[in-house]
């Protein structure tokens, strides 16, 4: 069995994200999604709250589960028995951020292969900060997250 392991923030988890997690569903028999905690990044959501967020937005795919990781990518890709990492890449300014870590992972595993991939065009500029951004100033974003996110979102606004 094929697992990839897509690890990330997710703070929120976006349509981009999704484009990248349906593309890979047909590559891969598993698509695990890992929420790390991130405390230096200072996410928006709590990593309880993205891990929620992904498990609505992947409910209706089978070959994807979710899980929060707290250790080094290569220590949980060994947990999950995986030593495949799915990577998105929007824009030139990725490239040599992602290549950078898929060396570093390397380095600690040697069999650990990242594939990147790229979002549709239509979710090229689609990033959780821009999403961040957006909702801190109470723009529209239901068109950059996945509705079931969205009203979680929206929900958690109203408390």
């Amino acid at each position: 069995m094929k697992r990839a392991i897509y690890p990330g923030t997710f703070d929120p988890i976006t349509v981009g994200h999704m484009d990248i997690v349906r593309r890979a569903c047909t590559i891969f028999d598993e698509i695990v999604i890992a929420v790390a905690e991130s405390r230096a990044k200072k996410p928006m959501f709590s990593q309880a709250e993205r891990i929620a967020f992904a498990r609505a937005a992947t409910k209706d795919l089978p070959k994807v589960r979710v899980v929060g990781f707290e250790s080094l990518l290569v220590t949980l890709a060994e947990e999950l028995d995986s030593n495949i990492i799915i990577r998105g890449l929007r824009a030139v300014s990725d490239f040599e951020y992602e290549l950078q870590m898929g060396y570093a992972n390397a380095s600690l595993k040697k069999d650990l292969e990242t594939i990147y991939l790229m979002p549709s065009l239509e979710h090229a500029f689609v990033s959780s900060s821009v999403v961040r951004t957006i909702l801190h100033f109470g723009g529209k974003v239901d068109h950059l997250l996945p509705p079931q996110v969205h009203r979680m979102i929206l929900e958690g606004e109203k408390r």
